[in-house]
């Protein structure tokens, strides 16, 4: 039955060339369009490395603070190394909880009587490497012992090694990072801006630089952000439970003194804290999905409407075809599901070339479609296989096109399928 659709799908094409060009350029352009859609949404949420458990991340990324004598004013930005420590860093629920500077910041390096270049610069914990899976080629990230002590060392991208010693084998090199000196202790492969929470091209212990005491509203606000990896996504009610009531206890804490941190609802899972450009308000994802739904709506049904008439023309030739086989026992049922399976051969064909288009322009104008609206570094977006290919990019797009093509052909193929036998036969359409 399948081969007997690709083949009557096939013969179709051959028939009515010029229709059948339009039919496929026209499902092609629509199927570019929404997967162009859906690929920009992907990059904020679906895994791929160094952040391949988004699927089990909590972000608390911002914070607000309030005073008594403020009234309802708030201040708001991010947490202070405090703050962070106090309410999420002893965490038990968690599998394991990253605090780490909230932005990249450009600053240089170079070696000793050499010109420098500037590199994405994030201070980090040592839970960093736990939380988030770079890929290492050469040596490995600073522990425990090495955080607490501060000690001034650095993993590097391959790209920043090449540069400084010409070649990806630098553990154990010095080099100089804002006129200090740092240790190599590790290389891992170049990451991409669109790893937000991950991004750098160098990272260095915070401890080993002043963030500690790099706040304002008496050491309550700063410029880290949190990370917490849960064990499974089931967990997510529990480790926000324990987060509220850590919550609570700071608060009584620093309440002696006429202040209260609001987290509004944080931590937020990957999906929602990309939505979460500001930390005085918080996002509704629902909204979200529905502009998105409204936008695949207006990309499916402006399309499906002109692919209707193509559909119903080509089906206009075969009039007397469908009266024969109806009298001979065929039923409606039956010609109206191969209307639709002879269609979605169609639409199929040409979704894998609006696919096919849809990652080659993602891959060629990557800084135009993923430029970021809130970005500290002037690197541009890169994108790879890892990046764009995934399961769930080809289940759309075959979603996409069985909904186009019920949308298309629905409607000419149940017009069809009802046809009077003898009109049918007679060539007559009604």
């Amino acid at each position: 039955m399948i081969r007997q659709y690709f083949q009557q799908a096939w013969a179709q094409l051959r028939q009515q060339p010029l229709i059948s060009a339009v039919t496929v350029a026209g499902t092609a352009l629509s199927i570019f369009l929404i997967m162009l859609v859906v690929m920009m949404q992907q990059v904020k949420v679906a895994p791929f490395s160094p952040e391949s458990n988004r699927d089990r991340f909590l972000h608390v990324k911002w914070g607000s603070i309030t005073n008594e004598a403020w009234g309802e004013s708030t201040s708001n930005g991010p947490l202070s190394v405090r703050t962070a420590r106090e309410v999420y860093g002893k965490m038990t629920t968690p599998e394991a909880v990253t605090i780490y500077s909230v932005f990249s910041k450009s600053r240089p390096v170079s070696l000793p009587g050499q010109p420098a270049i500037s590199v994405d610069v994030r201070e980090t914990d040592n839970q960093f490497w736990t939380v988030f899976d770079f890929v290492f080629i050469d040596g490995k990230p600073y522990d425990q012992a090495t955080f607490d002590a501060g000690q001034p060392v650095a993993v590097i991208t391959e790209s920043v090694a090449r540069h400084l010693f010409k070649t990806t084998h630098a553990t154990g090199k010095e080099f100089l990072l804002a006129h200090a000196p740092y240790r190599v202790c590790g290389v891992v492969k170049d990451v991409s801006t669109l790893a937000e929470t991950a991004y750098g091209q160098v990272w260095i212990p915070y401890t080993s630089t002043d963030q500690v005491n790099n706040t304002w509203n008496e050491d309550l606000m700063g410029f880290v952000s949190c990370t917490m990896l849960a064990r499974d996504r089931s967990d997510f009610p529990a480790i926000r439970e324990e987060a509220n009531r850590r919550l609570d206890e700071y608060n009584k804490l620093i309440g002696e003194n006429g202040w209260k941190f609001l987290n509004r609802n944080r931590p937020y899972d990957q999906e929602k804290n990309v939505l979460a450009t500001g930390a005085n308000w918080e996002p509704d994802v629902k909204i979200e999905r529905r502009h998105r739904f409204i936008i695949f709506f207006i990309l499916l049904i402006v399309p499906a409407i002109n692919l209707s008439s193509m559909t119903q023309s080509r089906l206009r030739q075969r009039i007397s075809e469908i009266g024969v086989r109806r009298a001979f026992g065929c039923t409606r049922m039956e010609i109206l599901g191969q209307i639709l399976g002879e269609n979605l051969v169609i639409t199929l064909l040409a979704g894998i070339l609006g696919l096919l288009m849809s990652f080659l322009f993602a891959y060629l104008g990557n800084e135009l479609i993923f430029a970021q609206q809130y970005s500290m570094t002037l690197n541009p977006p890169t994108v790879d296989a890892s990046i764009l290919v995934h399961a769930s990019t080809f289940g759309w797009a075959l979603l996409f096109c069985f909904i186009l093509n019920l949308l298309s052909s629905g409607i000419p193929a149940w017009r069809a399928s009802r046809m009077n036998i003898v009109e049918a036969i007679g060539g007559k359409n009604h």
